[in-house]
């Protein structure tokens, strides 16, 4: 398995009625937040950002970042519905509730 790429993908639906995209690596995360309009990155797209790069020079974990960009996602509004959320440890995965 490449190092860079995420135990579960990440979905998100882009806009209402697109179909859900599933990301499955840190590549495509920072693509994903590359294309975020600047007027709209704020403390959360810097964390995820620094987090997706961070993972590409070794820096950080790549779950780390895949779970700064999950929560990037959450709070923009771009994670579907039908997401589960990793569990932490000795936890069961759960659901997202909106």
């Amino acid at each position: 398995m490449d190092r860079l790429q995420f135990e579960v993908p990440v979905r998100i639906a882009p806009a209402p009625g697109m179909p859900v995209e599933e990301i499955y690596s840190v590549e495509q995360a920072l693509d994903v937040l590359h294309g975020w309009p600047s007027k709209r990155q704020g403390k959360v797209y810097e964390a995820a950002f620094n987090a997706c790069f961070g993972a590409t020079v070794d820096v950080v974990k790549t779950e780390e970042a895949c779970r700064a960009f999950m929560a990037f996602c959450r709070v923009s509004g771009l994670l579907a519905r039908d997401m589960m959320i990793a569990p932490k440890r000795g936890g069961e995965a759960r659901g997202l509730r909106i």
